[in-house]
This record gives C-alpha cells, structure tokens and sequence, in this order.
C-alpha cells in the first residue's frame, strides 16, 4: 500500500447518543456533586472511531444499529457529516444507546454505558472483503465481535475495552488489540498476543510484539478538555497510519498526535484534520 492512498476502513462497533456532565470534580460512591453543566453530544466508541477515521482521511463505512426513536436518525446525521457511509447502519427493536458521562476540571471521567441498540448488530449483511481493514469494540456482546473475526477475511483490529475475558480463538486471530494500561493489566491474556498496543495516556504509547516491547513513542503535551475520545481518536489514527504504510513507531507517533489534539476539544468526535497534518506536531 503507498504512503498516500486511502485506506478502506469499515468500523463494526457501538453508536450512542453521551450526556456529558462537566463538574469541577467527579463524585466518590454515594456523593451527590452540584453546579454540573449537561452537554448532548454524538458518542459511542464505535461511531467515534469511525469518524474520526473518514476526518483524519480513510475511506469509512459504519456497521452499527441505532433505535427506531429520535436520537437514531440524529446519530446517522452526525456520522454523515464526518463522511462515514452509513448505509450498513440498521435500525433496531430497542432505543438508541446511551453513555451517562461525568468529567472534571482535569479531563479526567466516568461512564456508564446503556448499550440499547448496539446489542442488535446484524452481520448478515455486512459484504467484509480482503481489502477492507475492520475495527470493533467491546461494547458489543463478545459473541459478536468472535463471529465477526471468524467471517472477516482480511485485517482485524480490536480495540479490546471494556476489558473482559476474550476466547482464544479471538486472540489468535486478532492482527492488533489495543488497550489502555488498566485494560492491559486486567487482560493477561494479551500479555504473549501478536502484536499489542497499550497506551499510557499523557505517557505515549507502546507497541508488544508476541508480548516483547518492539516500538515506543512520548506522549504529546495537550491542554486537556475531555479524555472520552481519545482513545477513540488513538485507535482510528493507528489503524489509518499503518494500513497507509507507516512504520510501527511512526504510526505511534502520529496516532499519539491525534489522540492529543482529541483531549483539547469537548466533544468525543472531534474535527480532526487529515492525518498528514499531524505529522508536523510529534514533538513533545
């Protein structure tokens, strides 16, 4: 693949309407914290990595399912406008799903998922082709991420959160997991996968290669609005830099480019450039 086409990227993954709540700080267990501002934004690991993949420059298609209720036509708007083709998002007997997000004056969150829709994905229909490079979460029930990786023929990436115990037969056959470092820790199954990436948030990140550290690059300093999407952005980034042909560190330097710029802006979808653009900021 030449270092200037665009990638085929088809996104398999969850689609959710975020309330987000900006506090000063989040609450502990039982606590009640006021003078919270609530935001509606478009969200979903799934959605938020497809489009932040067709704005940093891939060719993207969305496999997903949303409710038949309003928020379902107002999440296919948003994905439409990033240049995600949305033809392989269906409509389901369930509503929309939800994320209920907090986040504090540092960036730093919590979430609780209400997956709705995303518990209904068909993969009927999907036509995955050889050339095609797919990413999927684990906010979908993890008997359909196996049967995706058993139907895809060609390059599979999964970004492994939340953590949870995998099949083997989903670790064998996974061309690249990706993982923050508390996913890492809870999923030793990983620890000897063939290639796995774990981000360490403002620390960079690292690429194992059957469980040796084989790249590595530093974090990029970013004035931190939101930590929501950055993960999204990060894996989308990754997978677009390596289909195009980038080296492993290289990929990680630009993907830690773009999931810095994600942090600097409130939304979980933000309005990246193409990825070129960030590769005149890998400096830390």
């Amino acid at each position: 693949m030449t270092p200037d086409a665009a990638p085929r990227i088809v996104v398999v993954g969850s689609i959710n309407v975020d309330y987000t709540a900006h506090v000063e700080r989040l609450p502990a267990a039982g606590e009640t914290v006021g003078g919270g501002t609530l935001v509606r934004i478009a969200g979903g690991k799934g959605a938020n990595q497809a489009a932040a993949a067709a704005r940093l420059g891939a060719a993207v298609r969305m496999i997903g399912a949303v409710g038949d209720d309003a928020d379902g036509p107002w999440s296919r708007q948003q994905l439409q406008a990033a240049g995600v083709d949305i033809s392989g998002v269906l409509d389901a007997e369930a509503p929309t799903g939800v994320a209920l997000i907090g986040v504090d004056a540092r960036g730093e969150n919590q979430i609780i998922v209400c997956p709705g829709a995303n518990w209904h994905i068909d993969l009927s229909g999907a036509a995955l082709s050889a050339d095609e490079a797919v990413i999927t979460q684990l906010e979908l029930p993890l008997e359909t991420v196996t049967a995706l990786a058993a139907a895809h023929p060609g390059y599979l990436a999964v970004n492994a959160s939340p953590a949870q115990l995998l099949p083997p037969e989903l670790v064998e056959r996974t061309d690249l997991f990706i993982v923050n470092e508390s996913e890492y820790a809870l999923m030793p199954q990983l620890h000897h996968g063939r290639r796995v990436v774990v981000t360490y948030g403002a620390a960079g990140a690292a690429l194992f290669t059957d469980g040796v550290e084989t790249a590595r690059a530093a974090g990029r300093k970013a004035d931190v609005v939101s930590t929501v999407g950055a993960g999204d952005a990060f894996c989308a980034a990754l997978v677009l830099a390596l289909r195009r042909g980038f080296d492993d560190r290289s990929a990680l330097e630009v993907a830690c480019a773009v999931g810095a710029a994600a942090v600097e802006h409130e939304a979980s979808q933000p309005p990246f450039e193409v990825l070129d653009a960030y590769l005149e900021k890998e400096g830390p």
